[in-house]
């Protein structure tokens, strides 16, 4: 019978879209954009079996999501770099969590690619 007890666990939200008031272009100050919002959050070692399957002893998804939806949309930002800083900034603020790796894409800003930053912060 194998005694690992602990693993290292990642929390992971991928292809989150929505409209956020982002970028400098005329078109995009007078109107949100899609982006696309991937996230990995480390939450370093953790046992394999939570104490007691209760959601509030553990880093909640829910809660995740609504924090990068708030974040990317609480008020105009022209700088895709300065949004994603100031996402990251967020979410390594989570109880539990070691380093975030953000990416955002812009997906309407060019008809023939997609725009994206990505960022690596914290322990990974």
């Amino acid at each position: 019978m194998s005694s690992i007890s602990h693993g290292h666990q990642t929390l992971t939200l991928q292809g989150l879209r929505f409209d956020a008031n982002l970028g400098i272009l005329e078109q995009e100050k007078r109107a949100p954009q899609p982006i696309l919002v991937d996230a990995e959050l480390n939450l370093g070692s953790q046992p394999l079996l939570p104490q007691d399957d209760d959601i509030f002893h553990v880093l909640d998804y829910r809660k995740v999501r609504r924090i990068i939806i708030d974040e990317c949309t609480a008020e105009h930002v022209n700088l895709l770099e300065s949004l994603i800083g100031k996402l990251a900034q967020r979410l390594l603020q989570l109880p539990g969590v070691r380093g975030v790796r953000v990416k955002i894409a812009k997906l309407e800003i060019f008809d023939d690619c997609e725009v994206a930053i990505r960022i690596e912060a914290g322990e990974w």
